[in-house]
């Protein structure tokens, strides 16, 4: 393939915008707010699950103290009902009769009164330990909306640069030929890099010295020529810097 060396330098540019895609991209993947985010999930999830029990252990709880509420209003009902009888009527037998049941409902509400203040204590304790765990909850929803936020601002400011660097990169490779462009993008997404600088006899590609056959038959190659680096098979660029 042929290409003028001022294209071909042009390369340079156009992988020099993609590196710094490929880094823009990254930093994005490894914000270090994402990473305590992820690193707060667990507690994140271990507080839902608590408060979710929690919750629960309360909804019994108060549960339990509505039934024996209305089982301590049925017994004060038929109490007064027994005492009202009591005072209405004549007959000796139905008086001691009465007196007996209301012993056992005086007995049974004491005995619920007693359940009562049991549950009662235990709903209380109940709905501190909730309030505990939702003030430990939003405590850390505090921290992971900030985190979400700095996170946020931070990829929203690193779109913004990669917005305007794509456009950079876009009219480098609009101004530059569509078949050395096509190689470009072909070696790129084959072996990562599309095109590298020789500079003294050195493949910035490779990191590595050439031999001296390679060199030679660089050497040999026109200058429009476009040579392929024989260790990172990128587009090799000869310029000043290559010390052929």
């Amino acid at each position: 393939m042929k290409a003028s060396p001022a294209d071909q330098n042009e390369l340079l540019r156009l992988q020099s915008a993609d590196t710094r895609l490929a880094q823009l991209d990254h930093a994005v993947a490894t914000l270090p707010q994402t990473k305590e985010l992820s690193t707060l999930q667990p507690e994140v999830e271990a507080l839902r699950a608590r408060w979710i029990a929690a919750t629960g252990e309360l909804e019994d709880a108060r549960t339990e103290l509505k039934r024996v509420e209305s089982d301590v209003e049925l017994v004060e009902a038929r109490i007064k009902r027994d005492n009202d009888r009591v005072q209405q009527t004549a007959s000796v037998k139905d008086v001691q009769a009465l007196e007996a049941e209301l012993a056992s409902l005086a007995k049974r509400q004491g005995d619920l009164e007693e359940i009562e203040l049991t549950v009662m204590e235990r709903v209380d304790g109940l709905e501190k330990a909730l309030a505990a765990v939702e003030a430990e909850r939003a405590e850390l929803g505090s921290r992971v909306e900030a985190l979400e936020a700095a996170r946020d601002a931070e990829a929203e400011k690193i779109a913004a640069q990669r917005t305007a660097l794509a456009a950079d990169r876009a009219t480098i490779a609009g101004a530059l030929p569509a078949d050395l462009v096509a190689l470009y993008e072909r070696q790129r997404a084959r072996y990562g890099l599309g095109a590298a600088l020789l500079q003294r006899g050195v493949s910035l590609g490779s990191n590595v010295k050439l031999t001296e056959s390679d060199l030679a038959e660089i050497r040999r190659a026109a200058a429009d020529d476009v040579v392929l680096c024989p260790d990172s098979s990128a587009i090799l660029i000869r310029n000043e810097e290559s010390g052929l």
